[in-house]
């Protein structure tokens, strides 16, 4: 694939769109895929050759796909990033259309995947370069996902096994991700009410749930509704993935400071264990009641509290 012709693309993409194969068009409009090294697929302008291939809108998600792979393959993100976002745009024009069936789910996760992605190297290189305003590449991206959210959310006539809706909490989660990065946490309220009143609101997949909770959490930490932030927070450390111990420790950060909030102090054990050092001298100040100790630390720590948005 990694030296695939443009024809040999084109072709297997008509197939998927044919037979309606999400897992395989996933893969050809993935940025994790080898095609995308292809030299021959690098191409700024494929209109033409695509619209002789496709019916609207895919010929122009195609085209913009390949222009993405050119501006990826040249370092540009800023290009890639907005490319990427004709990408989603088409790809929800199309799945708007697709009425009582929902196979293009997959596709879905991955355009928006890596438009998200590319927004955040497109910032990165703005700022680099002293333009624009911070996080405005990532404001843009999530006013493109928030179209295709609207399709799923707004999907009320199919029977639920061929629901958009399933693709609701995937997209609930990059925004989410936007989001915080930027810090406009209210956006995440209107969000926060679709999920909830989602009638498959428990059924979405694990994975989604735990990130979904997570944030939740953060959330409600900030808001200071501790309660909240303890079942949301205590619910994604206790269902993710035991070998992701990254993401344990990434839940912790927040779960630990709601817990001794809450009147819970934290075994040492368990901070040792996920590498939150950061935190011993806080719990044995807690603990013992020595207030000097705790301030000495968190002056200390206040850079790695500050950064994780917990002081």
């Amino acid at each position: 694939m990694a030296h695939t012709s443009l024809e040999k693309y084109l072709d297997q993409v008509k197939k998927g769109l044919v037979s309606k194969s999400s897992d395989i068009l996933a893969e050809l409009f993935s940025f994790c895929h080898p095609h995308i090294a292809s030299p021959r697929l690098q191409l700024p302008d494929a209109q033409l050759q695509c619209e002789r291939w496709f019916e609207p809108p895919y010929d122009e998600m195609v085209a913009y796909h390949l222009r993405a792979i050119w501006a990826v393959a040249n370092g540009d993100y800023v290009e890639a990033r907005s490319a990427q976002a004709v990408v989603v745009q088409s790809f929800t024009r199309a799945f708007q259309s697709q009425k009582d069936e929902n196979w293009a789910l997959p596709l879905m996760n991955v355009v928006t995947l890596d438009l998200r992605l590319f927004a955040v190297q497109a910032d990165k290189q703005q700022v680099r370069k002293g333009l624009g305003k911070p996080g405005e590449m990532l404001e843009k991206a999530a006013e493109v996902m928030m179209g295709c959210f609207r399709v799923c959310a707004s999907d009320s006539r199919s029977s639920l096994k061929v629901s958009k809706k399933w693709g609701m909490l995937a997209l609930v989660n990059h925004l989410f991700k936007i989001y915080f990065k930027i810090n406009k946490l209210h956006l995440c309220k209107p969000l926060i009410r679709a999920i909830d009143s989602a009638p498959i609101k428990d059924q979405f997949k694990l994975a989604h749930l735990v990130t979904y909770r997570y944030f939740v959490g953060r959330k409600a930490m900030f808001d200071s509704d501790f309660k909240a932030a303890d079942e949301y927070l205590s619910f994604a450390f206790e269902r993710c993935c035991i070998s992701s111990s990254k993401n344990k420790r990434a839940i912790l950060i927040y779960l630990i400071p709601v817990k001794m909030l809450l009147g819970y102090i934290p075994k040492e054990d368990l901070l040792f264990k996920y590498n939150l050092n950061q935190f011993v001298d806080v719990v044995k100040s807690v603990r013992m009641g020595n207030l000097a100790l705790l301030n000495e630390t968190l002056e200390r720590e206040q850079a790695f509290f500050i950064q994780c948005g917990v002081y």
